[in-house]
C-alpha cells in the first residue's frame, strides 16, 4: 500500500469558536476557520510529508455530534497525559483515563469535547 487508508477526517460541531478554542487548547495548536458558502470549517494544521491523516472541524446541519454514533478519531500525541492535562480546562471531559493498551501498543484515553463528540488520544508513552 502507498497510503495511508485514512486521508481526512471531519468532526461535526455546533459552535465553532468554542470547539476551536477547546481543540487549540487541547492540542496547542492554530485552527484556521473558512466559511465555505454555509458550511463553517475549522482546519487542523496540516505537517507536510509527514505521516497521519490531517481534517476538520465542521458546522452545518447535516454534521451533528455524537458521544456514541459514527467513528472514533484517535489523536497522536507525544504523551497523551500532556493533552489529556488541558481537557478539563478547555470545558471538555474525560471519560476515560489513560490507559495502557498492552502488547507494546501504548496508550489510549477517551474525551468528549465542547459538542459532544467523543473523542480517543494515542501515545507510546
Amino acid at each position: 500500500m502507498e497510503y495511508n487508508s485514512v486521508g481526512w477526517f471531519e468532526i461535526p460541531v455546533v459552535d465553532m469558536e468554542r470547539a476551536k478554542v477547546f481543540y487549540e487548547t487541547v492540542f496547542d495548536i492554530t485552527i484556521s476557520v473558512h466559511d465555505l458558502g454555509g458550511l463553517i470549517m475549522g482546519w487542523f494544521p496540516s505537517a507536510e510529508g509527514k505521516k497521519g491523516a490531517s481534517g476538520s472541524l465542521v458546522q452545518h446541519q447535516m454534521y451533528i455530534p455524537s458521544a456514541t454514533h459514527g467513528p472514533l478519531l484517535y489523536f497522536t500525541c507525544v504523551d497523551l497525559a500532556i493533552e489529556l492535562s488541558r481537557v478539563v480546562a478547555a470545558k471538555g471531559e474525560i471519560l476515560k483515563e489513560k490507559t495502557e493498551i498492552g502488547g507494546g501498543h501504548g496508550f489510549m484515553a477517551l474525551v468528549k469535547d465542547t459538542e459532544g463528540n467523543r473523542i480517543a488520544l494515542h501515545s507510546l508513552r
